[in-house]
């Protein structure tokens, strides 16, 4: 096979996809499987090109040199037969002027043209390595590749296509419709998902690791929950029989479960919205009714409860549960990446696209598998994990009183219910948010967020509930109003960052939100640098958080367990920020690095 022609780092003219205009671009990588290079534009975008759409400067400027002696010529002699030999001398030379301010006209319309193609920003002013280039705002970077058949159709095809019109009074918006127009055409231009280079969770060793340590971890927590001393230091905890651990009644009762949250999901109540455009341009439609349902399963169990049904049942068999809910998981995301072999390549998600069967299976290898209609991960994301979630902490609730005879909860369970409660009630108040989330717009559906909604949230986030069951702790009133104090300081700040940011992001033009000021980007957004997002990059966490913290607190300070949802919670914010770092650096360009100078602290001010 043939080498690499161009190497990295190497400034060449790149051809933009689908048109005859060539770029100045800097070569980032070479794929030598698919024999594509990756090129970055100075506005930070990047594009995968064939090396036949590539050329080098040289070539350019030897193009051009041509052009411009050879151009005289040809217009010299261009007048001399136009001449007609009974026309005036004087007629002659006003036609000749005439013709001359119309090309010299066309020629100027022409590099206006070129110049706003150029322009991806009034705020990018930035070279690839960072420093202001000042000079290359006057170099001709973009060139438009001559015909040498039929040189005026061509000029007419690209004025037609740009919507250009040579009129002065035209012009200003000329050049703000052909900046909207490249980066429309940017985002649509690369239909297929490109191959997922680097690999997160410790790649194909980390993920498959993963997939047998996080089961493992959840019937660890569960089992010290109900040991009597629920130290950390008691490994291994007594194990139960393999035997007990499944019941063929319990897995009916979850699958039950499911299938009636999928009916809920399926009811045509609630508003129908559009999800962020996918990378072929298209935009998903969501129904958004999980506050409904969640309304018709307080319902239902309300029912039962009248009907004198033991919901003490649920915490009997909540290992068993826990079993059910796993299994099923993992059937699932066997079929999610069967299925996900037979999608188009624009339906991949870009995280899990590696080519590696392991790692694909574990982070999702189709963004949003679809049964029809039915978004399986939207679906999963709110639905069955997370109202189960508010279920199994009433039931710990109901258990604590039949084991400790007591007639009403005790304040620390009363507690952990009610800010629990308030922050699903929130998610699901506020479910058109979650489709800007990264599970939805990035991620993949794999066994991670399958085994994630469905075990991990409703399993480990009642921990706290479950606890208390087995290690009853009293509390005073005024202990209990400061932990409430801070967990609404959290809950505070969560949801009015995440309300700020959802706000500007449906209409930044809101006058409500004048007081906001923001870095623009070359992707026509803003990054806020005002309001809670000028006081740390990641607000949401930070209320997150301090929300955990106060979950933790009711518990009191014997065991440490408890407050492992606040560790593992700082964990997993800290490894999204991560990402989310590396995923606006890639996004935003020059814009982010900006916005990180002026916004230095991630989550915690002042501290990190």
């Amino acid at each position: 096979m043939p080498g690499r022609k161009f190497a990295d780092g190497e400034v060449v003219m790149g051809r933009w996809p689908g048109s005859v205009l060539y770029y100045e671009v800097q070569v980032a990588s070479y794929d030598d499987v698919s024999h594509l290079y990756t090129v970055k534009y100075k506005d930070g975008t990047e594009l995968a090109l064939k090396e036949s759409d590539i050329r080098s400067l040289s070539s350019f400027r030897h193009r051009k040199s041509q052009s411009s002696s050879s151009s005289p010529s040809r217009r010299s002699s261009s007048r001399s037969r136009s001449r007609s030999p009974g026309r005036p001398a004087k007629g002659r030379r006003r036609s000749s002027s005439q013709s001359r301010e119309h090309k010299d006209d066309r020629k100027k319309t022409i590099q206006e043209t070129n110049l706003a193609l150029l322009k991806p920003s009034e705020n990018n002013t930035q070279s690839y390595n960072g420093e202001p280039d000042s000079t290359e705002r006057n170099d001709t970077s973009c060139i438009i590749l001559e015909q040498k058949s039929k040189p005026e159709l061509e000029i007419q095809r690209v004025l037609e296509q740009y919507s250009l019109r040579p009129r002065k009074e035209e012009r200003k918006k000329e050049e703000i419709y052909s900046e909207k127009k490249i980066f429309e055409t940017r985002k649509t231009v690369e239909k297929a998902t490109p191959k997922t280079k680097e690999l997160e969770f410790g790649g194909r060793i980390g993920t498959f690791m993963m997939i047998f340590f996080l089961p493992a971890t959840v019937f660890y927590l569960l089992l010290m929950c109900k040991q009597d001393d629920a130290s950390l230091l008691n490994f291994p905890p007594p194990l139960p029989d393999l035997e007990s651990l499944w019941e063929a009644r319990v897995f009916g009762v979850f699958l039950l479960w499911f299938f009636l949250q999928a009916l809920f999901y399926l009811l045509p109540i609630g508003k129908v919205v559009e999800g962020l455009p996918l990378s072929n341009g298209r935009k998903l439609q969501y129904r958004i009714n999980g506050f409904y349902a969640f309304i018709f399963t307080a319902a239902i169990i309300g029912t039962l409860l009248y009907f004198q049904f033991e919901l003490h049942y649920l915490y009997d068999h909540l290992m068993q549960f826990a079993v059910s809910a796993a299994v099923f998981s993992v059937a699932l995301s066997i079929y999610l990446y069967i299925r996900s072999l037979k999608a188009p390549e624009e339906e991949l998600a870009p995280g899990g696209n590696s080519g590696y069967f392991v790692y694909d299976f574990f982070t999702g290898h189709e963004l949003n598998p679809r049964i029809g209609s039915f978004d399986l991960k939207y679906f999963c994301e709110l639905r069955p994990g997370l109202i189960g979630w508010v279920v199994i902490n009433l039931a710990m609730l109901l258990a604590e009183m039949k084991i400790h005879n007591q007639s009403m909860p005790s304040l620390s369970m009363i507690l952990v219910n009610s800010f629990q409660l308030l922050y699903v009630v929130d998610a699901l108040w506020n479910e058109e948010a979650v489709l800007t989330t990264m599970d939805i717009t990035h991620d993949g559906f794999g066994f991670m967020l399958a085994f994630g909604d469905l075990v991990w949230v409703p399993f480990v986030y009642s921990l706290q509930a479950l606890y208390l069951v087995g290690h009853p702790t009293a509390i005073s009133w005024p202990v209990a109003a400061a932990i409430t104090t801070l967990n609404c300081v959290g809950y505070f700040i969560f949801r009015s960052a995440n309300s700020q940011k959802n706000n500007f992001r449906r209409n930044p033009a809101d006058p409500k939100l004048a007081y906001l000021k923001f870095i623009p980007t070359a992707t026509g957004k803003g990054l806020l640098v005002t309001g809670w997002w000028g006081f740390v990059r990641h607000p949401n966490y930070l209320g997150d958080i301090i929300m955990a913290l106060a979950w933790s607190l009711p518990c009191g300070f014997n065991h440490i367990l408890p407050y492992f949802y606040v560790i593992y919670f700082i964990c997993l914010l800290v490894h999204r920020e991560a990402r989310d770092e590396h995923h606006c650096k890639q996004k935003y360009g020059l814009a982010w690095e900006k916005y990180c100078q002026r916004v230095p602290y991630r989550i915690f001010p002042y501290i990190y």
